[in-house]
């Protein structure tokens, strides 16, 4: 019997990408039996207040980070996109240029959680399996997900459990720290690192 592909999609502003987020690639790519990963840097985030770092950049500095990691693919799409960013039209895109994939959207507990705020969401749901990173607290045991607490959840919908260790790295922090002119080295790739630091992200302009 053939065995249906299955393809990781892992989005998110990566304003840096940082060794949690390198954490969660690997286990993907341990846990997933995935054919191909591909990390998809955010377009136009509606739901975010700041303004992100132009996607020149933060392309760049996602293809540093993970690429090496495996059968990586850094997908640029959604920051080609005009207006806003949505999962919807991306996994509809990519089913139609890869029919017969079975696609495994990576999300956060939270962002599992926020899920019925999402343009869409439950024909996502019928587009994809969800695999919500689950963190293990400081005593090694999983802070659960339940589907069952989204609101009228459709039928078919599935999810699967992806392990991590705890890591409560922040993009903030390290913006913060950058602008301070502190080191992030242990907080980010170390090609990323000497990229902020080549580029002069996140510093004033008037810092260059």
């Amino acid at each position: 019997m053939a065995v249906t592909p299955r393809v990781g999609l892992f989005g998110g502003a990566f304003d840096p990408p940082h060794n949690t987020h390198v954490a969660l690639v690997r286990a993907a790519l341990a846990q997933l039996r995935l054919r191909e990963l591909r990390v998809l840097p955010t377009g136009h985030a509606w739901h975010k207040a700041r303004t992100l770092s132009d996607a020149v950049y933060r392309v760049a500095m996602a293809r540093l980070a993970f690429e090496p990691l495996g059968p990586v693919v850094v997908d640029a799409r959604e920051t080609l996109r005009s207006g806003p960013t949505y999962t919807l039209d991306t996994l509809r895109e990519l089913r139609a240029e890869q029919p017969g994939t079975e696609f495994v959207l990576m999300l956060g507990t939270d962002q599992a959680a926020a899920l019925p705020t999402w343009h869409g969401w439950r024909q996502i749901l019928q587009l994809a399996v969800v695999a919500v990173a689950e963190r293990l607290d400081d005593a090694g045991h999983a802070i659960a997900f339940d589907p069952n607490s989204l609101p009228d959840l459709p039928a078919g919908a599935r999810f699967e459990s992806l392990r991590l260790a705890p890591a409560d790295t922040s993009a903030t922090d390290i913006r913060q720290r950058a602008a301070q002119r502190q080191d992030v080295t242990a907080l980010v790739p170390p090609a990323v690192a000497r990229y902020i630091d080549q580029h002069h992200l996140y510093r004033q302009p008037d810092e260059h």
